[in-house]
């Protein structure tokens, strides 16, 4: 259940006027796959210009339909959003960072300015056309800079991670996969799982809880009688049906093709994604014997890594969770 309403908790604002956040925003550097159908757009970041880098780490968010950056001024401060939550210092020098604008989104647009959703989006709104982003991306990375890259890292978190498991059945080049904040199975049991949760916990009784499970189905079934709607939506007024036919596949069918070094990470408080469908994944690997598989779970952090705290706080763990991630490439060449 990777909805763009629990993708916001990825995306923060600072009211720094010249703060660190402007700074990386300004370092990025642009370009463009352009093919017979399509532009593709992508953005590098690197602290010492991409010619001094020898590792690519390809990060793939989830499913907010945004820019990857918003800005706007005011009282002669520099707001900026971004649905890119990590801290750019975590960041090796030798490595190049590369995110993908979604189909029809600029990279930067204002806060203050009403951008409407494109209907490129729409129609493009899937696992299939993500895929083939990402790999175009990687492939062109690796023809302009010809053997320069010993590692290839694709980090997926949320939609994000659906997209780097299909991904890996795509591209040979990758070396490494980050797979965030996913599950094994169909996103579209998590609907129903967290209904049963619903009971287990007193929140709802067995007769509603009937009631809302067949709903659930009813409205499964009208997604899937008219899989590539671009003006149906459901669960989120973005989430078009064409977005859910195509990543109703269970990811676990591709994880089980990857052969690399694969990262699995998951809290235990994740209210997007079933706990239980993320431990099909090491079950499964285990069934197949396949022993590719880190599998990490991260008690008490929720969709996006953070914590709520008994006193009503919250702390960020994400970059904790990044900095796991970086080592655990280090020691899987």
């Amino acid at each position: 259940m990777r909805l763009s309403t629990v993708l916001l908790l990825s995306i923060s604002t600072c009211s720094i006027s010249f703060g660190q956040r402007t700074k990386d925003l300004k370092a990025f550097r642009h370009h463009s796959v352009i093919t017979a159908n399509d532009t593709i757009n992508y953005h590098t970041y690197s602290r010492k210009g991409i010619d001094s880098t020898k590792n690519v780490l390809i990060y793939l968010q989830g499913s907010k339909a945004i820019s990857l950056y918003q800005t706007m001024e005011e009282d002669g401060k520099t707001y900026v959003g971004t649905v890119i939550p990590f801290d750019f210092s975590l960041f090796p020098d030798d490595h190049v960072f590369v995110v993908i604008s979604k189909k029809g989104f600029p990279f930067l647009t204002r806060m203050d300015e009403e951008f409407p959703v494109p209907e490129s989006y729409f129609e493009n709104q899937t696992l299939g056309y993500r895929t083939f982003q990402a790999d175009q991306v990687i492939n062109d990375l690796t023809k302009r800079h010809k053997g320069r890259f010993k590692r290839i890292i694709a980090l997926g978190h949320s939609e994000g991670s659906d997209v780097v498991a299909k991904l890996g059945t795509v591209n040979n080049d990758i070396t490494h996969f980050g797979y965030w904040s996913g599950g094994g199975n169909t996103q579209f049991i998590d609907f129903i799982t967290f209904t049963r949760k619903k009971v287990e916990k007193g929140l709802i009784n067995e007769k509603d809880a009937q009631k809302e499970i067949n709903s659930i189905l009813e409205d499964l079934k009208k997604i899937m009688s008219d899989p590539s709607a671009t003006n149906k939506f459901w669960a989120g007024k973005n989430n078009s049906y064409n977005r859910w036919s195509s990543f109703s596949e269970p990811p676990i069918d591709n994880l089980l093709k990857i052969s690399k070094p694969l990262f699995v990470a998951i809290g235990t408080k994740d209210r997007a994604v079933a706990l239980e469908s993320a431990y099909l994944i090491p079950v499964e690997f285990i069934r197949e014997r396949k022993d590719n598989l880190t599998f990490k779970v991260y008690p008490g952090l929720d969709h996006g890594f953070g914590k709520e705290l008994e006193n009503g706080g919250f702390e960020e763990h994400w970059n904790d969770v990044f900095q796991d991630f970086l080592n655990w490439v280090s020691e899987n060449d």
